[in-house]
């Protein structure tokens, strides 16, 4: 399974992205999915995850209430909105496809990941 992320970006603090991750495989619509990101110097961190059917999010709790996580399974592809980005976000976005259908906050519990896409939030 190959995953692909896309839409990262510059943006000023206040605005907002929406990035996806397209799957190459149709299977990844049994599993959960998650969001994680890596800032310079700083250990990697969950930022959302959504289970099988889209059913159950979570969110990690420095973007809960600004970040939506949902999920096309027809598409293949799962989405980030962010809003009212804070230069804190800048980060690379990685997406990740767990291992079962129950999408983890931990990153262990996933076993595909994709290249990262690059988000700046300027100030």
């Amino acid at each position: 399974v190959q995953l692909q992320a896309f839409g990262g970006g510059l943006v000023q603090a206040g605005g907002s992205l929406r990035l996806s991750c397209a799957a190459s495989r149709r299977t990844v619509s049994n599993n959960g999915m998650g969001w994680f990101r890596q800032a310079p110097g700083k250990e990697r961190e969950v930022v959302a995850t959504i289970s099988w059917n889209g059913g159950v999010t979570n969110y990690g709790n420095s973007v809960r209430g600004r970040f939506s996580i949902s999920r096309d399974n027809a598409k293949s592809t799962v989405y980030l909105q962010m809003n009212s980005l804070k230069p804190e976000d800048t980060a690379v976005y990685y997406c990740a496809a767990a291992r079962s259908a129950i999408a983890s906050m931990d990153s262990r519990g996933y076993r595909y990941w994709g290249q990262g896409t690059l988000v700046t939030v300027s100030s």
